[in-house]
């Protein structure tokens, strides 16, 4: 990680609090989260203050300080989501794991993150591990689906 993280930083030597978006963006995007030593080495490699580089990235909610679980769930909670009840698979899943919206599971198998809209309106409530969609889930499936990624089992059919 922290190659990676220097040949980021380096290509933004000069940076000043108003090119540090990118920057952090680049850094969330390669490594999927901003972590405290990237937030330390931004600022040992570009001379700003850590604490004006942490206060830039906790204003915008885009930034993410905990890496995603090995299995990343998506939970739409788009207007059809919603009026498919959605709420309760949100509910389920955080009764389940016990985590909350943006949180990673201790063990660091499940992260969970609600999103406005996944666009499968149609086939809702819909929810989304690891890049894959499960559809029409409903809430009595949520354990045995969470299930299956622990097994390695198929989990990626329509829970129907």
């Amino acid at each position: 990680m922290s190659e990676t993280l220097d040949e980021i930083i380096k290509g933004y030597i000069f940076t000043q609090r108003d090119s540090l978006l990118p920057l952090l963006q680049e850094i969330q995007n390669k490594l999927g989260y901003i972590s405290e030593e990237s937030i330390d080495r931004i600022g040992a490699l570009t001379g700003l203050p850590t604490s004006k580089i942490y206060g830039v990235a906790t204003f915008y909610d885009q930034f993410k300080f905990e890496p995603n679980g090995r299995y990343h769930i998506k939970v739409c909670h788009g207007t059809a989501c919603h009026v498919n009840l959605s709420e309760r698979i949100i509910h389920e899943l955080e009764r389940l794991l016990k985590i909350k919206n943006g949180q990673t599971t201790r063990d660091g198998m499940f992260s969970l993150e609600v999103v406005n809209c996944m666009g499968a309106c149609a086939i809702s409530p819909v929810i989304c591990i690891n890049g894959k969609f499960i559809s029409n889930v409903e809430v009595n499936k949520i354990k045995g689906i969470l299930d299956s990624c622990i097994s390695k089992s198929p989990v990626y059919e329509d829970s129907k």
